[in-house]
């Protein structure tokens, strides 16, 4: 441990909280007075409305479209990475990091250049058949993967990483094929980065914005998320609206945020 003056140490505690206050507290402390300036009735009311029940239900189907995705395919890659060696390894690593680094509106705008039912990649393939991407629900949840998807990836390969192969090698070597070693042995050790993995994609999957807003196309009662009700309601002079369904979010993202801080304790 680094030994600091007393001065120095209160230099930097007052830095940190400092920082979260204006940057975090603060702001959350106001979305959550002005959500009840008026009492619980701005709360009550808003949850009767229509278009917010239409934005909160629509996002729970993508967060979990995205949530369950991600869990077959963050877990798989997750394997591929630490388990097997195989060129372009470290290009598929990098490339798993790319929606950290790249605006999620860049992310959108490139799923309707592939996707878009006009002139896109596959897209006038799929409507042909019966499958709208862009401007609607699969979309939004391809949109809402892509950007959730390293949060499993990044949880799980560490742990991957430190279980080692010790114990699949035993249990191939006592006649367990791929499935059975799979599942009780790889997915048993690895079980709580993926719950960290995935209640984090959930957090992230339910206040997604610039992705979801480019893919979407924003139709109130069809393809408007929480989010998006939160931005029309504010453009919209319905603030008190706005306010509320926001509170609501940041209320998901807390609980998810807590179960993982309750949990991590007990096992690491």
């Amino acid at each position: 441990m680094v030994r600091t003056s007393t001065p120095t140490r209160w230099v930097l505690r007052l830095v940190a909280v400092g920082y979260l206050l204006f940057l975090v507290v603060l702001p959350l402390v106001m979305l959550i007075a002005r959500t009840f300036d008026g009492g619980v009735s701005n709360l009550m009311d808003t949850l009767t409305d229509p278009e917010v029940i239409d934005g909160i239900r629509l996002t729970a189907i993508v967060a979990l479209w995205a949530v369950a995705i991600n869990l077959v395919f963050g877990v798989t890659i997750s394997i591929l990475l630490v388990r097997y060696d195989f060129p372009g390894k470290r290009l598929l690593s990098a490339l798993i990091d790319l929606p950290l680094s790249v605006s999620p509106v860049v992310v959108g705008l490139a799923l309707v250049l592939v996707y878009n039912g006009r002139n896109g990649w596959f897209g006038p393939f799929l409507e042909d058949h019966g499958l709208q991407v862009i401007f609607n629900s699969p979309g939004m949840i391809m949109a809402t993967t892509f950007v959730a998807l390293p949060l499993v990836i990044r949880e799980v390969v560490p742990t991957l990483t430190e279980v080692g192969e010790d114990q699949e090698q035993a249990a191939r070597s006592l006649g367990a094929n791929w499935l059975q070693t799979l599942w009780r042995i790889t997915l048993p050790s690895i079980k709580w980065a993926v719950v960290y993995g995935l209640v984090l994609s959930l957090a992230r999957s339910v206040g997604e914005f610039g992705a979801v807003k480019v893919v979407s196309g924003n139709i109130t009662g069809r393809t408007q998320t929480a989010t998006l009700v939160v931005e029309a309601k504010y453009q919209g002079f319905e603030q008190p609206a706005a306010y509320a369904v926001a509170f609501l979010l940041v209320m998901v993202s807390i609980a998810c945020l807590i179960g993982v801080a309750a949990v991590r304790p007990r096992e690491r």
